[in-house]
């Protein structure tokens, strides 16, 4: 007998993870449709922007306006990779702030060009900061199952990765499968571990949809116990530092499946897929997920 939470809370994660490294620039109005869409869903948790340099990362040039101009629903994150995106992230009236670090050195070094202990001391006044702020601090972890370049990651590392943002008094973790390689029993022991471990922290699973194990994934990491799960409407999103990591678990597929356990989410599939819709002529490449294609045939 399977024991599975009553109810389940989605991070949607489109706007920022999945459009951030879109070969098409989204025009500002574009993602505001897309996030408003989303709402309209019941979307109450979503990442909207990331305050990064707009010389290295043009697409999340307009973060500012973001923040400033959606409608107010539920927690909405920023990412901020140091200092002075947190500065600018505050000053736009973010009130969750989402920072980042992988257990793996050399995906640290590819992508932040820091060494983990090097990253985790810059982000230690920073998180520091944004607590005496009283923000929300969400700590997402990269590389928590494989590393494009290390191979497979021991679950020890990333308890010690998680222990280390856990003191710096992080209010969440989101654990990722960055390239998608996790299998289902690495997910159940992973996050059976995480729960126990941090038994007053909020942790949520964060899958790619690389090798379509997505979904099962997330049906262990709910038998462990977790009930946030990070997804992107229409699977959008990747991971441009791990080479083909194609994009997120989408929305409406895990939507889907836990409607199907009886698990409450508050999410409209259809009103999901609406808004996969909106944001589909502006993105580079076609959308394929299992729920979207029944909607466009009108079979949901």
């Amino acid at each position: 007998m399977f024991i599975l939470p009553k109810k389940t809370t989605i991070i949607e994660v489109g706007p920022r993870d999945g459009l951030q490294n879109e070969k098409n620039i989204v025009d500002t109005k574009n993602k505001l449709a897309f996030i408003q869409a989303l709402q309209n869903a019941g979307v109450q948790e979503m990442e909207l922007t990331s305050f990064v340099s707009p010389k290295w990362v043009p697409q999340m040039g307009d973060a500012k306006e973001i923040v400033e101009q959606t409608k107010k629903i539920g927690r909405q994150f920023v990412l901020s990779p140091n200092e002075k995106g947190a500065e600018r992230a505050l000053e736009a009236g973010a009130k969750s702030i989402a920072v980042f670090v992988g257990v793996s050195n050399s995906f640290n070094k590819q992508n932040i060009n820091r060494t983990t202990d090097e990253a985790m001391d810059a982000l230690q006044p920073v998180i520091a900061i944004l607590k005496a702020e009283g923000i929300f601090v969400r700590a997402c972890i990269s590389t928590a199952f494989y590393c494009p370049y290390e191979g497979k990651i021991e679950k020890e590392d990333v308890i010690e990765l998680c222990r280390r943002f856990v003191s710096m008094g992080v209010d969440e973790l989101s654990v990722a499968d960055t390239i998608g390689m996790a299998n289902p029993v690495e997910s159940y022991e992973l996050f059976k571990l995480l729960k126990v471990t941090f038994p007053d922290v909020l942790i949520a699973a964060h899958f790619h949809d690389t090798r379509k194990m997505a979904i099962a994934n997330i049906f262990a990491a709910l038998q462990a116990g977790i009930d946030r799960f990070d997804s992107s409407a229409g699977g959008l999103g990747g991971c441009p530092f791990a080479k083909g990591a194609t994009g997120n678990v989408a929305t409406e597929d895990v939507v889907h499946m836990l409607n199907t356990l009886g698990i409450h989410t508050g999410i409209d599939v259809n009103k999901i897929c609406e808004a996969v819709e909106i944001i589909e002529p502006h993105v580079s490449r076609p959308i394929e997920t299992g729920m979207y294609r029944l909607y466009k045939t009108k079979e949901v």
